[in-house]
């Protein structure tokens, strides 16, 4: 095996392990801001809209972090702090912030229900 095929593989698996650490962080994080009888991470998905033009000022790409709020919690009551809690727990990771940014995704949004979601930035 030569240098050059050495450092080929090496920039091939960092290339194609940065995504795998980026939702591992992003995971860890986001299990992280409740105490389990509060909400529930439930996952995110990456949302890619083809409708919009790359070079369009809106946003074509980003993500939705969803959780679950604890049956107990009256989500009308606890809605806008949970959400503030989770956009902070995202804001205050600056790594994982640029790390987003680097991959595209121009915004972040919570969801605790289907049907609602609540943009972070």
């Amino acid at each position: 095996m030569t240098i050059q095929h050495l450092i080929r593989s090496a920039a091939a698996a960092t290339l194609l392990s940065t995504p795998l650490a980026q939702a591992e962080n992003l995971d860890i994080v986001m299990s992280q801001v409740f105490p389990r009888d509060q909400a529930t991470y439930i996952g995110f998905e990456s949302i890619e809209r083809e409708d919009v033009p790359a070079t369009s000022a809106i946003d074509r790409k980003y993500l939705v972090v969803d959780f679950r709020l604890a049956a107990s919690q009256p989500a009308a009551e606890h809605l806008q702090a949970s959400v503030h809690k989770v956009c902070m727990a995202l804001l205050k990771d600056r790594e994982l912030v640029r790390s987003l940014s680097d991959s595209g995704y121009d915004m972040v949004s919570v969801a605790f229900d289907r049907r609602s979601q609540f943009d972070c930035l």
